[in-house]
């Protein structure tokens, strides 16, 4: 509505839009994420009054992830089909429904039908297909820097909103935590409405870096849709795709279905409440944007075998310990500080050997299948932990064996060859 007349105004300036299409990306994808953070401040609170088990609640989340692992290799082409800006406010609309029924919810099919079935679907509209449509549509230059940003708003705002969710919870009730979030959500909704365009060509701009106007492509979902399953029948064919996928799976296994959703209930276990330990969460936030923004910048320099070896192995080894530490104020900021630089530094190597493998054209479609493996790993873990925690009323076997597993990942990596000369060729 207001782009056409504020992109000039920018340029005047020496501001190009994509800019600002990243900074209503990056609100967009951190309102979201925050919705999804929110399971781990809501678990307590629900076994509470509800008397159900830490498993029931857990099942929701598990259904969460895998409705983002279901849902994110056709976002793409959903966005190809209906508008990168329609999709974001039917995702944004999605939250807040999602949220409105948890908040009334009395029942644990609610639960399921709220956090797990259509919060899921909107995570997996909003998430890593959104940001590289941003990132390659409106940028030749600073590419990598833009994507880089994206990256980490996900993981940012899943630990950054917890500690108002967590105070909220502890002094209002948890129905009052979901809150913030739904008004977010609206929030984004009206910016992406007021500001937002699905490309550069729209307000008569080329791509930051280009001087040539871009003519918008157009696709039937139909389409986009059988190519995606066409790329991943011939990715699936090698072994580096099983790789990528595998590792990824671990990923998803060790950060959000484990770290976000039973963080805070492994802290309380251990005498630190709620409201702190997600500060602990805000912090590792912090320090997630600073790590992914130099995995990004190191991925461009080193072998990111390398690279993902060390982020897998020192993130095995941090998890592992966190069950044999004091829980004080120094091991808790020493694991948010270490964990959060790690937290998803594991993507920019992926994307990267995802490339160097499938080429620039098939390269995102791949990663949309193998986001979707990390996601199914973050169901697993979600599910898994609190079953864990009922049967043996401690975290400490789920936090060291999916610690543990991280190790295999270190050494499953060097499976796939750093073609950096090369790049294009499958192995």
């Amino acid at each position: 509505m207001f782009a056409a007349s504020f992109a000039p105004w920018l340029t005047r300036r020496g501001i190009h839009y994509g800019w600002l299409m990243v900074g209503l990306t990056f609100l967009t994808t951190i309102c979201a994420s925050a919705a999804v953070s929110l399971t781990g401040v809501l678990l307590v609170p629900m076994t509470q009054e509800f008397g159900w088990s830490k498993a029931d609640i857990s099942g929701a989340m598990g259904l969460l992830f895998l409705m983002f692992a279901a849902t994110a290799p056709f976002a793409g082409a959903m966005i190809l089909k209906y508008g990168q800006r329609r999709m974001v406010v039917l995702a944004a609309t999605m939250v807040m429904v999602a949220l409105l029924i948890t908040a009334s919810a009395s029942e644990r099919w609610h639960i399921l039908i709220s956090l797990g079935l259509i919060l899921g679907i909107a995570a997996g509209l909003g998430t890593m297909a959104l940001n590289a449509t941003i990132a390659n549509r409106w940028f030749v230059r600073s590419r990598g820097l833009a994507m880089g940003i994206l990256t980490a708003s996900f993981a940012a705002g899943q630990l950054s909103f917890m500690p108002t969710a967590a105070w909220l919870a502890a002094h209002y009730g948890w129905r009052m935590a979901v809150w913030p979030a739904i008004i977010g959500a609206a929030v984004c909704a009206v910016l992406n409405v007021l500001f937002a365009r699905d490309w550069p060509a729209d307000i008569g701009l080329a791509p930051y870096g280009e001087t040539e106007i871009h003519k918008p492509l157009s696709a039937s979902a139909g389409s986009a849709v059988a190519l995606s399953f066409d790329v991943l029948r011939e990715a699936a064919r090698t072994r580096v795709f099983w790789v990528l996928a595998g590792t990824f799976f671990i990923c998803g296994l060790s950060t959000s279905g484990i770290v976000n959703t039973h963080f805070i209930p492994f802290c309380g276990d251990n005498g630190v409440t709620a409201v702190i330990a997600a500060s602990y969460l805000a912090m590792m936030g912090v320090f997630n944007f600073l790590g992914t923004i130099c995995s990004g910048w190191l991925s461009d320099r080193f072998d990111n075998r390398v690279l993902l070896a060390w982020y897998y192995g020192l993130r095995g080894v941090s998890l592992m310990w966190l069950p044999f530490s004091t829980f004080d104020v120094v091991s808790l900021s020493l694991f948010a500080i270490f964990f959060g630089l790690d937290f998803v530094a594991t993507v920019p190597p992926t994307v990267k050997l995802a490339a160097q493998h499938f080429g620039a054209a098939r390269a995102p479609i791949v990663v949309g299948w193998v986001f979707a493996a990390h996601q199914f790993g973050g169901a697993v873990s979600a599910y898994t932990s609190g079953l864990a925690r009922d049967a043996y009323a401690s975290y400490l076997p789920a936090f060291f064996v999916i610690g543990a597993i991280c190790l295999v990942a270190t050494l499953a990596i060097f499976a796939v060859r750093d073609i950096r000369v090369t790049a294009g060729k499958t192995a």
